[in-house]
């Protein structure tokens, strides 16, 4: 079903300066005044979602991290990682039905966080136990861990490098094989910094990136860090689907360039869906 679905498709926590920096915790929808609104003349797309396509999701899932690829045994999947201690795992899922199809529990003092695949491997990142999981992207068995600096949130590879937050107003880029840190970028919103950068998705060049504590997804310049859209996701789950959710986090590039898929953690859905311009 999902392959016919897909055959037949066509196809900001700120600084200053009337930016907000975000504390706390919410669920569902972020508050409104976490909300950041994008001036006419501020040089930056304003975009807002259009869904193409709806799924379910595992709702039990607080998702950190998600990642369209091709599995050898089971096809198109999206790799997740899901987090909370003594419930963190990294798990491959239909992207069609919701269905966890394979996963593998991390230690229950360990906080899974983002992930991302290379050309060989899979890495999974922790939220504060300053250890990054080489797996297998097959069986997602650990075939090497290693130590870093600093919090782990979200994490996306271009092709050539990791690209790592760690909810400040920096990326760190580091070594796909060894993930040694090779260096950074301050991420700004003309020219104010943008915090709380969570959950990665690197395509096309760039880097799009979830802002925890609000509905909005922000597209990054890796190159000079310089933010060049904002995307509105406010109400993209239904408030009567809304109970018991999280917040907006979990953002893959989908098969047909443009698309991507969006959930959030405890959500029971996943969308397809585009960025279009702001009405």
């Amino acid at each position: 079903m999902f392959d016919e679905q897909r055959a037949t498709r066509r196809g900001l926590a700120f600084g200053a300066a009337g930016l907000l920096a975000l504390a706390g915790c919410s669920t569902g929808d972020a508050a409104a005044e976490d909300q950041v609104h994008v001036d006419e003349d501020a040089g930056v797309e304003a975009l807002q979602v259009e869904v193409l396509e709806t799924f379910d999701h595992d709702a039990t899932s607080f998702t950190q991290g998600l990642q369209l690829a091709e599995h050898p045994e089971h096809g198109t999947v999206l790799y997740e990682s899901a987090g909370q201690y003594g419930a963190s795992d990294v798990r491959i899922v239909d992207p069609g039905t919701g269905d966890v199809l394979a996963s593998q529990d991390l230690p229950a003092e360990q906080f899974a966080e983002g992930l991302t695949l290379t050309d060989t491997d899979l890495w999974q990142i922790t939220w504060q136990e300053h250890t990054a999981h080489r797996r297998d992207p097959v069986t997602l068995d650990v075939l090497d861990s290693v130590q870093y600096e600093g919090e782990g949130w979200g994490i996306c590879y271009d092709g050539e490098q990791l690209v790592m937050s760690d909810g400040s107003a920096t990326l760190t880029f580091r070594d796909p094989k060894t993930f040694e840190a090779t260096g950074t970028v301050d991420v700004t919103l003309e020219g104010e910094p943008v915090f709380q950068i969570n959950e990665l998705e690197c395509t096309g060049g760039q880097v799009w990136a979830n802002l925890w504590q609000t509905d909005q997804i922000v597209r990054i310049d890796p190159a000079t860090g310089e933010v060049g859209a904002v995307v509105d996701a406010t109400g993209l789950l239904p408030a009567e689907e809304a109970g018991g959710a999280d917040v907006l986090n979990g953002i893959a590039a989908a098969e047909e360039d443009g698309t991507f898929y969006l959930t959030g953690k405890l959500w029971p859905k996943l969308y397809l869906v585009e960025f279009t311009p702001a009405a």
